[in-house]
């Protein structure tokens, strides 16, 4: 299995007495699979999925992988800072169906080249299932090199890919230059997507597509294809929403944006919380001009 395209980082929608909205999450799949999606990835960061419980985070997965009916792959968010946490969450995520596993590097503790390789090696040891490693300095506090990257990719089998949200171009081309070609370098970066495809990455794990599956979609299909006018035409059209996203931490913005498109209620789970007026008038306006509300 080679994961590529657009994967969606799903948004958990909340009912407003804080508990998972079931209902509303398998309403939000549909949508995913209406949109051609490449694939989905729950309990992610998108996800909140460190306020979700270990009942709750196997619920998740569990009805994500139920709705898909096999018709995507489904990419479980298994990721920790204690690497033991780390095997527990893959093996629930493996019992619940899930087709492959997304680990972010251990942020706060920031190991060095070796932990993290003993850190993969350990998960891979214990859970046979593929794992895409999650480089995401922004949260972890610290860069997983190109260099390491490889060397994981070469000792540990199993990690098939690498969500790459360094923004750090050159280092992704050093990682696509150094891996082997079944390996999937995918942006952790909307705006990313196009640059890194076009460097020969396969795809993006994405935050846009929780509102614009279908425009993801064909605009990674596309750059697969090396039609790349047609890609840049697609990415321009939606660049604005793409850094709109951003504006505040994810998915704040993201969750907002699908509440003002009628699809989920606007619960956030404490330290997040609502956005400032000022970023919501400006988001709104985002969707407004692409008629997304």
């Amino acid at each position: 299995m080679r994961f590529k395209g657009a994967i969606t980082a799903l948004v958990t929608p909340f009912k407003e007495d804080g508990s998972l909205d079931i209902e509303v999450l398998k309403q939000l799949v549909r949508f995913q699979l209406k949109g051609s999606i490449d694939g989905i990835v729950p309990c992610g960061t998108t996800g909140e999925a460190v306020t979700l419980n270990e009942e709750e985070y196997r619920l998740v997965v569990e009805t994500v992988v139920q709705e898909i009916r096999g018709k995507v792959p489904v990419i479980a968010g298994a990721g920790s800072n204690d690497t033991q946490k780390a095997i527990h969450c893959s093996k629930i995520a493996k019992e619940s169906g899930a087709d492959a596993l997304l680990h972010v590097t251990p942020y706060y503790n920031k190991p060095t080249p070796l932990g993290l390789l003993a850190h993969f090696k350990a998960i891979a040891k214990v859970v046979n299932l593929p794992i895409i490693l999650y480089n995401v300095p922004g949260r972890t506090g610290s860069n997983v090199s190109a260099a390491t990257t490889i060397k994981i990719a070469k000792e540990v089998p199993q990690v098939v890919g690498v969500k790459e949200a360094s923004g750090n171009v050159p280092q992704m081309m050093e990682i696509i230059k150094g891996v082997s070609p079944s390996f999937s370098v995918l942006s952790g970066d909307d705006a990313f997507t196009l640059p890194l495809m076009a460097a020969g990455g396969v795809g993006i794990i994405s935050v846009a597509s929780n509102q614009i599956p279908k425009a993801m979609h064909d605009l990674t299909q596309a750059a697969l294809e090396g039609d790349f006018e047609r890609a840049r035409k697609i990415h321009y059209q939606w660049l604005d929403l793409m850094n709109i996203n951003f504006i505040e931490s994810n998915p704040i913005p993201v969750k907002t944006a699908l509440s003002m498109m009628g699809k989920i209620k606007e619960i956030f789970r404490l330290p997040l919380v609502a956005m400032e007026d000022k970023n919501r008038e400006a988001l709104k306006a985002v969707l407004k001009s692409h008629k997304l509300i």
